[in-house]
């Protein structure tokens, strides 16, 4: 496994259900090589505007990806994957999308640190 790939693990659906689903692996975490993933859903009008990401078939590298159907990577569904708990990989983002959603976040983690909560 490594960053920028997308992967498909178990994770915790709305109605309680957990269910392989497709990951983005943001950044490898020590002290044990979890990683920082996002969730990937194909309900694009749940996107966030200006914070999640938007692949659609017609975008280069959508191939890449692995990924069945345009689909939005949700910055706000992030979680801590263990490496056992992933099934494997099935693509990957461009390096250019995969910085540019870290940047996001990022930016969005630090906001307003120095000005109240």
């Amino acid at each position: 496994m490594k960053e920028g790939e997308v992967v498909l693990t178990p994770l915790p659906q709305a109605d309680g259900l957990i269910k392989n689903r497709p990951a983005l692996l943001l950044r490898e975490v020590p002290p044990f090589g979890d990683y920082l993933a996002c969730g990937i859903s194909t309900q694009l009008r749940r996107a966030v505007p200006g914070f999640d990401v938007i692949i659609s078939e017609d975008d280069e590298g959508f191939v890449n990806s692995g990924l069945l159907s345009s689909s939005v990577i949700r910055l706000g569904f992030i979680a801590i994957l263990p490496r056992h708990r992933i099934v494997g990989a099935i693509g990957q983002v461009s390096p250019q999308r995969h910085a540019h959603l870290l940047r996001t976040l990022s930016r969005h983690l630090v906001a307003n640190l120095n000005g109240s909560r």
